[in-house]
């Protein structure tokens, strides 16, 4: 697909989004805000189907209007409570203040079992089903077609901590927020540079970005999550990417500058990695330090914990 064409397409989505939201205020914002990046821009371009959108905002204004409202659907129609949390200053003794951090971040919690909500209010705790005969499991799927052609469009169906997805292939990412610029600092690899940005309806091609996609390369930039982009290889090589050693290399020395003995140092890693078993190593780690609070992360018990949970 060339570019006109990929900006047609990506304005249509944006437009079916905006037509499923009520709220003329959220739709302002959106429409205003929105910038599109990573995975979906490459699938255009090799004119492959899309697997979701990652979309982020170019405000915290934007971010924190825009989570709070999907929040509120989201608790209007399940079990399972969630609420927007910012970061407040804190004191000498190391308690919150009332005084917000500016350009603070933004989360969303879950009062749950878990620290994940789907659209059934299930936890990474819940058993696993049984299996059903194969004639059982098609009409199952079936079934599920069905329910999901009556629910609505749009709507958030899996929240976890520092995203929305919602359903039709958006993912709202909150973690992050700027100019298309400041966004890129975040990422890993070059081929997912490419961007669009709803307020001027401009696509970015860097000639990196183009290079990589062409030769299914993967190339690191650096990121502030290395441990992230170490675990992200994984999905893309099965997509038939390749990565020289050179590129782990680079991975490697910027996550040795980490301490991931440190619990919320681990987690801020794993931040943007889409696995329910880590949330339940990071969730086993801090229910013993909480118990023991003298207790120190030793690698005996992390590899012990993952080789149960993986």
């Amino acid at each position: 697909m060339n570019s006109k064409n990929i900006k047609k397409s990506l304005n249509a989505k944006l437009n079916k989004w905006l037509e499923s939201i009520d709220d003329e205020d959220i739709k302002k914002t959106i429409k205003e805000n929105t910038v599109i990046t990573g995975g979906a821009i490459v699938s255009l371009l090799t004119n492959q189907e899309v697997n979701d959108y990652d979309v982020y905002f170019r405000t915290r204004e934007a971010v924190l209007k825009v989570t709070q409202h999907y929040v509120n659907k989201f608790n209007a129609t399940h079990k399972t409570t969630a609420f927007v949390k910012q970061e407040y200053k804190r004191n000498e003794l190391g308690f919150e203040t009332t005084e917000l951090v500016p350009d603070g971040k933004i989360n969303i919690f879950i009062s749950s079992k878990g620290v994940l909500a789907d659209e059934d209010a299930k936890t990474v705790t819940d058993e696993t089903e049984p299996m059903l005969p194969e004639e059982d499991e098609e009409l199952l799927e079936q079934s599920e077609k069905e329910k999901e052609i009556s629910k609505p469009k749009y709507r958030p169906v899996y929240l976890t901590s520092n995203a929305i997805t919602l359903s039709d292939k958006i993912q709202i990412v909150i973690r992050f927020w700027g100019e298309v610029e400041e966004i890129h600092k975040n990422y890993d690899f070059a081929h997912c540079t490419c961007v669009w940005s709803s307020w001027n309806n401009e696509l970015s091609l860097p000639i990196k970005a183009l290079e990589c996609i062409i030769n299914k390369e993967l190339y690191y930039m650096g990121s502030k999550y290395p441990l992230c982009s170490i675990i992200r290889t994984r999905k893309f090589i099965q997509r038939g990417y390749t990565i020289n050693a050179g590129q782990y290399l680079k991975m490697c020395m910027q996550l040795s500058e980490l301490d991931l003995k440190d619990v919320e140092v681990l987690q801020d890693q794993l931040v943007g990695v889409d696995s329910a078993y880590f949330s339940m190593v990071i969730n086993a780690i801090k229910g013993k330090k909480e118990k023991d609070p003298k207790w120190q992360v030793d690698n005996s018990y992390v590899f012990e914990l993952i080789n149960r949970i993986f």
